[in-house]
This record gives C-alpha cells, structure tokens and sequence, in this order.
C-alpha cells in the first residue's frame, strides 16, 4: 500500500472528494472542501493540495476552471486505504435474505433471484456464473414421469448444480422401468464424476445391458448429456439496461452493452479474481470495454468448497463502501442456501 506517500491531510482530501463526487457526480472544489472540513485549513492550502493530488496521479480536472473528480488510481488507493468499512445491518440482512427465500429449494433459482436483487441494490449490470467444480460428483438422478412414455430426468451434484431435461421413450415408464433406471443409476452412475460420464461409457454400458438396452439407451443418453452440461460454466447476466441510466457510458454504451454478449469474454471475467471478493478499477480490467468501468466480484462456496462467482459491472464512480459488503453478503447467503439444498 501507499499510505506512506499521502500526508494523513492528503488522505482526507482524497476521501472526501470520492466520497463527495460518488454521491453529486459533479467535480468537486476547494470551497466544498473548506466548508466541510473539521480542521482550519485555508481554501489556498487546500487547493495546494488538489493540485499536488493530481500531479500525483490521484486527482483529474475535467476542465480548466472546474473542481477536481477522482483519476482511477485514485479510486483504487482510496478502496485499498481510506474506505469505510460498512457493516449491513440486522433490517438490511433480513430484507436480502426474505428477497431470496422463496427460491432456496432450486440452486437455479437462486442465483436467477440473487442477480436481480443485486442489480435493484446496485443499479449495475450483474454477473453470475453456475455452480462449478471439476471435481463435482453425481448425487443424485431422478426419474419423474409426466406422461405414458415422456419423463423428466432430474441430475444433482455435489457442486449445487441441478439440471433437467425432458426425455421421450418408445415403451410404457412403467414401474419395472422406473426401477430399472434407478438400479442402473445408482450403480453408474451415483457417486462418479460428472466429467467421467461419457459417449464410450455410455455405449459400454448399453451393451452389458442386453434385452433392456434399447428401452434404458434414450433415459443413459438424457443423464449423459445433463452430467456434460452440469460440467460446464453457465453464465447469467442481469440489470445490463442499468448501465444505460449512467453518462458515463453514453460514449460507448453499444460497445459495451455488445461485450455483456459474448459469453466467453464474461467467462474470463467473472473467473480472473483475486481472493474472495475482487475489485478492479478501470483499466485494471483485462477487456478495453471496460476500461471506464469498475467490477467487483465474489465468490460464494458450496459446502467449504469454490464454487461460483457473483458480482457487478458498474461505472468507476459507484459507492464501494456499501456495495462491496452487499454483494460479499449475498454470495456467502447463495452459498449458505445451496450448500443446504445440498445436504437436504
């Protein structure tokens, strides 16, 4: 950290026109300064200051008489030094948790649930990504009829993710079949890794299956593709029009809204943290899309285990201090609710 280059008056400074700038979005002067300061310093000495900020890099002036907003270097060292920690209160808790009970039975749910409440928070784009774990095992599959010869093939594993698929058969789901499909299950199925289920091994397993082959091969086929689809990164995306409300996207709001597109540029971000909670600043960001906006992603855990990602991409000039706590607390909640559906 830098603390040692910035006097304790620099800091202040730096915080207060953060602070200031997040909450008018207009550039802040010397005389806002002078009047909200607990310490007699002259409106000259501060404005010595502002510009010692900004030949340090912590300060810009958008025009040649305006006040000064903060660079991104200055956004960056006031999270890493100067920001308030703020806890959510007990009311602020209950109301995100009774937000996102009624889902707490569906892990699809809950991250469906979870993004939308935290663009209403945020007023930001939000990225989450689906339970993922390439150690993930099978832990259950359900075979649920919904008619004479149609059923529901329901898949669970071990990371949280719960994937369906409707599957069509030639012959009656009797109770003899629906039996011999959970017998073949649990035997092949139950307990293996959701990477290890495959074409070969499926067709290896219909050929020892003899006479019941050609009745179970559509029902091997629907967990087969359900377990290589849990095994892949799903990325949900929610609140993207929010990032419309805000001038600082006005130059490049196409751009940007065609970035939040591409699934495999999202896959790199929400992926690329550092630690639990991961905040980059402008051009900190890996994408050039990006390079005027802040994101700010966490990673919640199933059962003590990395799982997924939840976080938002907003403009530079958004209020830290109460997001960045809003957004560690619905993670560790989605990771609390599905760790839950788990040993349920």
């Amino acid at each position: 950290m830098e603390n040692s280059i910035l006097t304790p008056r620099k800091q202040k400074l730096l915080a207060m026109i953060v602070e200031k700038y997040i909450t008018t979005g207009e550039p802040v002067g010397s005389k806002t300064l002078c009047e909200a300061l607990d310490m007699a310093v002259s409106s000259a000495t501060i404005r010595n200051e502002m510009a010692e900020l900004s030949e340090m890099g912590y300060l810009e002036q958008p025009h040649t008489s305006a006040g000064r907003i903060p660079s991104q270097k200055g956004y960056r060292y006031y999270v890493d030094n100067l920001m308030g920690v703020y806890e959510l209160n007990e009311e602020e808790r209950r109301g995100i948790a009774s937000w996102l009970e009624p889902t707490s039975a569906d892990p699809d749910k809950v991250l469906e649930r979870a993004g939308g409440i935290l663009a209403q928070l945020t007023n930001c784009a939000v990225v989450s990504t689906s339970p993922s774990d390439t150690q993930a095992v099978i832990r259950r599959a359900e075979l649920v009829p919904i008619g004479t010869h149609t059923a529901m093939i329901v898949m669970l594993t071990s990371a949280g993710t719960l994937k369906s698929r409707v599957c069509r058969v030639d012959c009656e789901l009797t109770l003899e079949v629906i039996e011999s499909f959970y017998n073949i299950a649990s035997k092949h199925f139950i307990g293996r890794s959701a990477n290890d289920i495959s074409t070969a091994m499926i067709q290896t397993l219909a050929a020892a299956l003899g006479e019941k082959a050609l009745l179970m091969t559509p029902l091997l086929v629907a967990l087969s593709e359900l377990a290589e689809a849990s095994s892949r990164l799903d990325i949900r995306l929610d609140g993207q029009s929010n990032l419309l409300n805000y001038r600082e996207f006005y130059e490049n709001a196409f751009e940007l809204m065609e970035f939040l597109h591409h699934s495999n540029s999202l896959a790199q971000l929400v992926t690329r943290g550092r630690g639990d909670t991961d905040i980059k600043i402008g051009t900190e960001n890996l994408f050039r899309e990006l390079e005027n906006s802040s994101t700010i992603m966490s990673r919640y855990f199933i059962g003590g285990h990395d799982s997924g990602s939840l976080g938002i991409i907003g403009p530079t000039r958004m209020d830290y201090a109460k997001i960045v706590p809003s957004i560690k607390y619905l993670s560790q909640l989605v990771g609390s609710m599905l760790s839950d559906t788990l040993d349920s």
